[in-house]
């Protein structure tokens, strides 16, 4: 994928997305306790899917169904070969497959916001309909002493053609 300054990818993309099987941990969360949420989550989801003997099959994911009351409804995860049995918070959920708007957003993650809005004026651009659940991939590892410039996140949003 080629890409330009300002954090985004040259053009969002129309592609069809394949289901996956996935690992999750559900939850209701307010903003200013994701940090946390996904740092637990990923530590208890690489316990229980290698004690499970699954494969990880890409790379980690936040999944977003919405937001009540304040509090943010999601699913991390990642893709596996396998169902996987419940156990410590783990259940057994899936990437939805479909027609989605796609984007990869260079740099921090307190950047994700703008490159989310700019996603939502492509689909609405394209006078589609953005769908309830979007999801974001993350491709890079965050590490405490690397740059956030090297952070790469694709972002996913279900649609239907309007």
């Amino acid at each position: 994928m080629n890409y330009i300054a300002g954090g985004f990818a040259v053009d969002p993309d129309l592609v069809d997305a394949v289901e996956a099987t996935t690992a999750v941990v559900r939850g209701t969360v307010a903003p200013s306790e994701l940090r946390d949420f996904f740092d637990t989550s990923f530590r208890v989801l690489s316990e229980v899917v290698a004690a499970q003997e699954a494969v990880i099959g890409g790379g980690a994911f936040g999944l977003y169904r919405g937001v009540s009351g304040g509090l943010i409804d999601l699913e991390v995860g990642f893709p596996v070969d396998r169902v996987v049995r419940p156990e410590r918070g783990v259940i057994a959920g899936s990437l939805p497959g479909g027609r989605v708007a796609r984007v990869v957003h260079l740099g921090g993650f307190d950047g994700l916001s703008t490159a989310w809005d700019r996603l939502r004026s492509w689909i609405d651009e394209r006078d589609c309909l953005p769908g309830p659940v979007r999801w974001e991939v993350y491709h890079t590892r965050p590490a405490p002493d690397m740059d956030p410039a090297d952070l790469r996140t694709e972002l996913n949003w279900l649609v239907n053609a309007g």
